[in-house]
């Protein structure tokens, strides 16, 4: 897998199969439990060199501050991790809703990162790079490791698991949640018992998340309502903190045949389970 400056980086869309909320920590930090699915439905972005030093978002986002832009960050990030002089021009197609819990800044912020250790050859290991991603977000690391995972701790500890084949219908609400104000809810259950890798099974357990979510979104409520109607899902939650929703499937048709019956006011698209990133076996990381 060679890629270059100028060419096309994936940063793929995640699911949480499953999120308990297993305590807090002094500093505040609330330890989750988890299982973080890839699919086949992301951003893109591509690199230009600079020789100016300079980090630029190419393609800004309508509403954000490009210097706040997790993308920009994240290769400033690096830049100072490994004392660079170089730049870059940064192009960003997104296609991820903003606030949705699918991942979508936060892959965007991984490939960064993957994508510029490799252009600009600073030799970094993915322990490395997860360490670096970590300061930017929870859910960049995930990103990096590159393998569907049973996660711990705030959502940096992995444990390396096989999902089966799946395709997944993802409701994609007009909201836009912060997650922080899901964590500060009180009703928030903080206290689910903690469970190990392996105790986990496909499709067991939900989203702790979700009662806080439907009561402060009651859209949300709606969506995964309508999601659990389906008699062919095996499974319906909500991803993250929301706002998006998926029921899973053990086939494309029936997948397909779920967004078809989709309410003319709602909107969602299919995706297929991925086995890994699809960076996870670029070399030299």
């Amino acid at each position: 897998m060679n890629r270059s400056w100028g060419d096309p980086w994936p940063a793929p869309a995640k699911l949480n199969l499953f999120l308990h909320v297993v305590g807090r920590r002094p500093d505040g930090y609330h330890l989750l439990q988890t299982v973080f699915r890839f699919i086949d439905r992301g951003d893109t972005l591509r690199f230009q060199p600079r020789d100016d030093g300079q980090i630029v978002l190419a393609t800004p986002l309508p509403g954000v501050d490009a210097e706040r832009n997790l993308v920009v960050r994240a290769a400033r990030a690096l830049q100072s991790a490994c004392g660079l002089g170089q730049g870059a021009t940064l192009g960003l197609d997104k296609r991820l809703p903003q606030g949705g819990g699918l991942g979508g800044g936060s892959s965007d912020a991984a490939t960064t990162l993957i994508a510029l250790n490799r252009l600009w050859n600073c030799g970094l290991d993915r322990v490395e790079l997860q360490r670096i991603g970590l300061a930017l977000g929870a859910d960049v690391p995930i990103f990096i490791h590159g393998r569907n995972a049973f996660a711990e701790g705030i959502g940096e500890k992995f444990a390396d698991v096989a999902l089966p084949d799946a395709w997944y219908l993802v409701l994609t609400p007009p909201l836009e949640v912060p997650t922080a104000a899901i964590f500060a809810a009180a009703d928030l259950v903080r206290d689910t018992p903690p469970i190990g890798p392996d105790e986990w099974r496909s499709h067991a357990g939900s989203n702790g998340l979700e009662r806080v979510a439907c009561r402060l979104y009651p859209e949300i409520a709606r969506h995964l309502g309508w999601l659990r109607t389906l008699g062919t899902a095996r499974h319906a939650a909500m991803s993250g903190s929301g706002a998006c929703c998926f029921a899973e499937f053990a086939d494309e048709p029936d997948a397909r045949a779920a967004l078809a019956a989709l309410p003319p006011e709602m909107t969602g698209f299919v995706a297929r389970g991925l086995a890994e990133h699809p960076l996870a076996a670029l070399p030299g990381i």
